[in-house]
């Protein structure tokens, strides 16, 4: 016998499925009215909530929502609903103009809509294009980089140093190697103008070169703390130096396991050696164009927003020692970064976003 709430009933004509079906085919635009018109072609075909919330990704309780709502006010019942306030000037077809045109074209000898273009395409004025996108979140002058490793190794790689971070080996170190290289020791070509009450640090634009060091870095995953060293070059041979810093500052009763990308001075001859008469040393390599999956490049994020980019040293021994000077006071108070995501986690975010990179259309 059947218990809980009845299920609203879906029956769809010829008209509606045809409205429907241009809804969810949409690419780009209105990504939520396309999920809504998704929801009741399935459950047009029989499907339940429970069903079509696991196909569709999305909850149970949505899913009998916007069936309650198509079952009641039929297509219209799947548009949202105008919010309290003055009544809207603009059509719910004018705003679907924009959108389709913000999102699947672009303007003629330009890469991207300003809002004046737009305004004199749909015959609207500027400030309800830009009601309209903010609306919806849209910011057509913004654009971001990505990068898909193509290591295919990936998956092995990815469970391996997450495995690291989150069921360290007993008796052993993690530590987060890397280098940041060509650091720069910059002065301004004027004095620096301090903050004062009402107007914010100035400084010029342009600045003068003083030579350059190389910061190699090592971050304990499990403390915090970081062993570094400054070198004025970032060959095979400073990175061994490196690894006979790292040699002395690790008890010798424990094992080390090494997280560090593929540049070429950690694979050469002089270095496969080093290692070979060291066998406490574990070298796990991270996948091609992931650095993100290191974290001394945390750290190294921090040393750049609070010590590099607004620092002025007139010679690369005042920018060691101001290196060396970060990294004492960082090791006075170690904070580790706490790695929560597992590798599944991380493996089905990337399969996602390859997804929606694959259905783009371009």
């Amino acid at each position: 016998m059947r218990t809980g709430r009845p299920v609203a009933v879906v029956t769809v004509t010829a008209e509606q499925r045809s409205e429907l079906e241009t809804w969810s085919r949409r690419p780009k635009t209105a990504q939520a009215l396309a999920m809504r018109s998704r929801i009741i072609l399935l459950a047009a075909q029989g499907a339940n909530n429970k069903a079509i919330a696991a196909k569709l990704s999305t909850t149970p309780h949505t899913v009998g929502k916007w069936r309650k709502r198509f079952a009641s006010l039929g297509n219209d019942g799947l548009l949202d609903e105008p919010r309290p306030g003055t009544s809207r000037k603009l059509s719910d077809k004018q705003v679907e103009l924009v959108l389709a045109r913000t999102l699947e074209s672009q303007p003629e000898a330009a890469t991207h809509w300003s809002t004046r273009d737009m305004a004199k395409a749909c015959g609207l004025s500027q400030s309800s294009i830009s009601r309209i996108w903010r609306a919806f979140s849209l910011a057509p002058h913004r654009s971001e980089t990505f990068k898909l490793s193509r290591d295919p190794l990936f998956i092995e790689k990815v469970r391996d140093i997450v495995g690291l971070y989150l069921d360290p080996p007993d008796r052993a170190l993690v530590l987060c190697v890397d280098e940041k290289s060509q650091i720069q020791a910059l002065d301004r070509t004027a004095p620096l103008l301090p903050m004062r009450p009402g107007q914010i640090e100035r400084r010029t634009h342009d600045y003068a070169r003083h030579g350059t060091t190389s910061l190699f870095a090592a971050l304990n995953t499990k403390s915090g703390e970081l062993i570094g060293q400054t070198q004025p070059r970032h060959r095979s041979v400073e990175f061994r130096k490196f690894l006979d810093t790292i040699e002395q500052n690790v008890p010798p009763n424990l094992d080390i396991h090494l997280i560090l990308d593929n540049y070429g001075t950690h694979k050469t001859k002089l270095i496969h050696g080093w290692l070979a008469k060291r066998p406490r040393f574990h070298l796990h390599f991270t996948p091609t164009s992931a650095s993100w999956l290191n974290l001394v490049e945390r750290w190294f994020a921090e040393l750049t927003e609070k010590q590099l980019r607004r620092g002025i040293h007139r010679s690369t021994k005042e920018l060691e020692s101001a290196i060396q000077t970060f990294i004492h006071k960082h090791n006075k108070n170690p904070k580790p970064f706490i790695w929560h995501k597992t590798a599944d986690h991380i493996l089905d975010s990337v399969a996602r976003f390859c997804t929606r990179t694959l259905d783009s259309g371009h």
